[in-house]
């Protein structure tokens, strides 16, 4: 058992319900797999389920624990800070797949 450290950067949504809830009313949760370490009380850019660059969200809250089912999750809670211009999103975009998402794909 262990925790995985989330780059402090990065905040990204696999769930479109979820990133939905966040950029409707200002609030919201994900919940990721395993133990996961979030930055709590720093401003991070959120990404959505393909890779782009959304929106810069604050962590407020981050619980790792064993749910019911007997599975490590972490749960994520943030406050929506800001939408990102075209432009900010256009740059992050691209700076965060040669950075994180891409080399997945280029391997």
């Amino acid at each position: 058992m262990g925790f995985n450290t989330e780059f402090n950067s990065v905040c990204k949504f696999k769930s479109e319900q979820e990133l939905y809830e966040l950029l409707e009313y200002g609030r919201g949760k994900m919940v990721k797999n395993g133990f996961r370490v979030f930055p709590t009380g720093q401003k991070v850019i959120a990404f959505s389920p393909d890779n782009q660059a959304i929106a810069i969200v604050k962590i407020i809250a981050s619980i790792a624990e064993i749910n019911f089912q007997g599975e490590e999750v972490t749960q994520v809670e943030m406050e929506l800070v800001r939408k990102l211009t075209e432009e900010e999103a256009r740059v992050q975009t691209a700076l965060a797949d040669e950075l994180f998402f891409g080399e997945a794909g280029r391997t």
